[in-house]
């Protein structure tokens, strides 16, 4: 029980901390791109390896499509902010249609995991999996920004300024 309070709790400030900085807007550097998402992915792989052994071939199925289901609305997140030149760098702003994309990011990661219990599909894998799932969505709409911001030929600092954390 500890472990999902433990996996609520990052989860929680991990929306928070991104979906704050969307909605009220902030400067994008490289560095700002990929950090959060690479430690998200880093730490939910290892957890995620270590739960693996346990996994039956269904909760390694419900995983996939959790996975590709959260890399699709990392895309589609991506594609309702608006990108603009600032600062010498790229500011991004959220939409209300952006919130709602975040409200059904949650909604679906936790659908699948309502669905694996429906099912009998449940094991460790499932709750180990949630810093993974969250960090690749993260990291497929920061990479999808990354290629709106090139294709747009916007500027894009290695860090943000310091006034803008």
């Amino acid at each position: 029980m500890s472990s999902v309070l433990l996996y609520a709790a990052i989860t929680a400030l991990v929306l928070y901390r991104v979906v704050y900085q969307q909605v009220r807007g902030t400067l994008l550097s490289r560095r700002a791109l990929v950090t959060m998402p690479l430690l998200l992915v880093a730490v939910g792989g290892f957890l995620a390896l270590e739960a693996l052994p346990g996994a039956s071939a269904a909760e390694l199925g419900l995983l996939a499509a959790d996975l590709l289901l959260l890399a699709g609305l990392g895309v589609l997140r991506s594609t309702t902010t608006t990108l603009t030149a600032r600062d010498g760098s790229t500011f991004q702003k959220g939409s209300v249609v952006t919130i709602g994309l975040w409200a059904l990011t949650v909604a679906v990661r936790i659908g699948v995991v309502a669905l694996g219990t429906a099912l009998g599909v449940t094991g460790p894998l499932t709750s180990a999996s949630v810093a993974l799932s969250l960090g690749l969505s993260i990291a497929v709409q920061n990479a999808t920004t990354y290629r709106r911001i090139r294709r747009g030929g916007l500027p894009l600092a290695d860090r943000r300024p310091a006034f803008s954390r």
